[in-house]
């Protein structure tokens, strides 16, 4: 059974389905990306699963607790970072962690002992004891980290983390989540419309539609899945590159095509015969400086559903 198991899971807002029957299991700690367009139903199904807001039906379990029946006891277990983030302006980042921890009834020694940790951890132990309010977008992201981690949660869930950041606080903040999943097994939902950065740092992703969840994997896994009838595209460099070497590679069986522009050239194939290619451009006196396979990313997935 995983740490985050969903069943069904419905939410109805009189005649508009919010989250149509969704059914997830994300295990010990992997990072699992929540993907799609603002409106999709990512957001409504973090809350259901946080206890915030009761589904319309279905079943929710995070670190086999019933979120429904049981939200306090999920609530002590999971950390959560919301895109809005609220501080007390007028306390110091230090302070706002040691409330935290004085809500969760951390004793004020160990607070303050975990507070520095953390701090530190996300980069602002220079800024412990400036106010909140004069940090930055970035710096309020990174203090919310340190927040929800003030309690130790077995899961941590994002909610659109990087909403704002200029690109190095972006990458900063990836980085600080992957350390957290690959360095202590914890478990990490994230949701974006951010293509990038789910795909740099999710082990698995869940593409939202209108609601539901239309599929879930491994990124190279769906785009195989997606695109199994799309024909390859090797790309390759060499030179020379004669007529006689391209007519040479089109007799290559399962070469369709191959497209040349001075040096560089785009061969597609009705499977991977990339090898084949190679020996084919050496046996013929060429170069060849490179040659790799089309990849088909998030991009190329996101655009073929929405």
């Amino acid at each position: 059974m995983g740490v985050i198991e969903l069943e069904g899971l419905t939410k109805i807002y009189d005649d508009y389905t919010a989250v149509d029957h969704i059914d997830l299991s994300v295990e010990q700690g992997e990072i699992f990306g929540l993907l799609g367009p603002n409106g999709a139903g990512k957001t409504t199904t973090i809350l259901m699963m946080l206890g915030l807001i009761e589904p319309t039906s279905g079943s929710v379990r995070v670190c086999q607790i019933d979120s429904i029946r049981y939200p306090m006891e999920v609530k002590q277990r999971v950390g959560y970072l919301p895109d809005d983030l609220g501080f007390y302006d007028e306390r110091t980042g230090l302070e706002n962690l040691l409330l935290t921890a004085q809500l969760n009834g951390i004793p004020l020694k160990e607070a303050r002992s975990r507070a520095e940790i953390l701090l530190d951890r996300v980069g602002l132990a220079h800024a412990a004891h400036q106010k909140a309010g004069t940090y930055s977008r970035g710096m309020r992201q990174r203090l919310g980290l340190a927040d929800v981690l003030m309690k130790k949660p077995e899961v941590i869930v994002l909610d659109e983390p990087t909403l704002g950041l200029d690109p190095e606080g972006m990458q900063e903040l990836l980085a600080l989540i992957q350390s957290l999943s690959r360095n202590e097994n914890m478990t990490v939902l994230l949701s974006s419309h951010h293509l990038y950065q789910v795909q740099q740092i999710c082990d698995r992703v869940g593409l939202f539609v209108g609601g539901r969840l239309m599929a879930v994997g491994p990124i190279d896994q769906l785009a195989r899945e997606m695109f199994k009838d799309e024909p390859l595209v090797v790309f390759l460099r060499c030179s020379p590159a004669s007529d006689q070497l391209r007519e040479e590679v089109l007799s290559v069986p399962g070469v369709i095509s191959a497209e040349t522009e001075g040096d560089q050239w785009e061969v597609t194939c009705e499977r991977d015969v990339s090898a084949e290619i190679a020996r084919t451009v050496v046996e013929n006196g060429a170069r060849l400086q490179h040659l790799f396979t089309k990849d088909y990313g998030l991009d190329e997935i996101y655009r073929r559903y929405f």
